[in-house]
């Protein structure tokens, strides 16, 4: 196994994979602190930081910044999760030490300048209006508000316009002080790179972050119900879901093979009979995203109004046929596709990197692939007809439409009969 993992003093943690194929090295740094950490006034303040991260430091302006890392052929970028937030750069191995430079200058000296946080509150209001803009994008955030209400981990990762136009640089700080500590906060590389050198690096660079942990994020607390919002769309756009599970239950695995069984690409049931067959829509896909404590599972459909009670009839029949009636040659089919999309992994050291930074954050350690193909050759046609069955029995459904109102309402009944096939 090409992996190191070094646990520096401070308690954070550095890992790395050497990639001897790889001419260029990913890196980044992972912070255990997303959206759902959010206090209810904090609404979209974990994004707002990732944006003014990259906006200036005491050594560098925002435009120093770029200059610096594009002059060596580099890139950054970041993201913001429900659980997490990654800073990560791009480079040739010989510039590793550059781009060190500037992630751990960001989050130890950024500046947090008046001026440039009210442009970036312009920016992401402007982010927000178009995500306002696209249906689907409302449509999932009207059901995760829904399976989750009142709560961070339900609440959308961008914020709304006025919270992030409430929050000042204090607040910034004070943020960032209180959950990016050490023990919750990883470096990972993947890529041509020197694991010793790093650690070396990131010893000296980031030992004044504080060793303890931050806050744990609120236990979650699963409701369901329906959420429709009214629009005058061409399409109906529609989500079915129910609770999921942790990445952590001994189900996971077997509940991801049963979601690629059911939507998870061109020759699923879903697919097959709801547009090959039937032709009630374009897109139709299932999910299932686990987070620390519980799990989201999901469908989404796009049609026509005049369809929306077809569509999600055979959607409901689908998934408690499936349940039952799940095969050994689907299955095979399913966890082929699982496999491949995980080995493509170490094709890209980008996602290696990622991958590595948050499976330290989950399970404390680096999972090798063959443990994880292992996992999943291990997945029975009964697990998956267990775990799909423990699925339906989870709780009330949660449905969310948007479109024109008459067909969502029979959708949402269709939708909320599936509470009766559990019961």
């Amino acid at each position: 196994m090409s992996t190191s993992l070094t646990k520096l003093a401070s308690s954070l943690t550095v890992v790395t994979d050497r990639m001897p194929h790889l001419k260029t090295a990913a890196l980044g740094i992972w912070a255990g602190a997303g959206s759902r950490h959010e206090d209810k006034d904090e609404h979209g303040i974990s994004h707002l930081l990732e944006h003014m991260a990259f906006k200036g430091t005491k050594r560098r302006s925002a435009r120093e910044m770029v200059e610096e890392i594009e002059a060596v052929g580099g890139d950054l970028n970041a993201s913001t999760g429900v659980e997490a937030t990654g800073y990560y750069a791009r480079v040739l191995g010989a510039d590793v030490p550059l781009a060190l430079d500037i992630l751990t200058d960001i989050l130890t000296e950024p500046t947090f300048d008046a001026q440039e946080l009210a442009r970036e509150q312009g920016v992401i209001v402007q982010e927000i209006g178009a995500s306002n803009d696209t249906p689907e994008d409302v449509v999932f955030d009207l059901f995760q508000a829904r399976a989750f209400p009142e709560q961070s981990i339900g609440r959308p990762i961008l914020g709304t316009a006025n919270s992030v136009r409430s929050f000042t640089p204090e607040r910034l700080r004070a943020y960032l002080g209180k959950h990016y500590r050490a023990e919750s906060m990883i470096v990972a590389a993947a890529g041509d790179v020197d694991h010793a050198a790093i650690v070396g690096e990131v010893e000296k660079r980031l030992a004044r972050i504080p060793a303890p942990a931050g806050a744990p994020a609120p236990s979650a607390r699963y409701a369901g119900g329906r959420e429709l919002g009214t629009r005058k769309l061409e399409q109906a756009h529609l989500v079915l879901g129910l609770q999921g599970c942790s990445y952590r239950a001994p189900e996971f695995y077997a509940l991801q093979v049963f979601t690629n069984v059911l939507g998870g690409g061109s020759s699923s049931r879903l697919f097959q009979e709801v547009r090959e067959k039937r032709g009630l829509c374009y897109a139709i896909y299932a999910y299932h995203s686990g987070y620390a404590d519980t799990g989201i599972f999901g469908v989404y459909a796009g049609t026509d109004p005049a369809d929306t009670r077809d569509l999600m009839s055979v959607v409901v029949d689908e998934l408690a046929d499936a349940a039952e009636t799940a095969g050994a040659a689907e299955i095979g089919r399913a966890k082929a596709l699982m496999k491949v999309g995980l080995l493509g992994i170490l094709e890209s050291s980008s996602a290696r990197a990622d991958q590595l930074g948050r499976q330290i954050l989950a399970f404390g350690r680096p999972i090798p692939l063959e443990e994880l193909v292992a996992k999943i050759d291990a997945v029975t046609v009964e697990d998956v007809r267990a775990a799909a069955r423990a699925l339906i029995a989870s709780g009330r459904p949660t449905f969310a439409g948007l479109g024109p109102r008459a067909g969502l309402e029979s959708a949402a009944r269709i939708a909320e009969s599936l509470e009766r096939r559990a019961a």
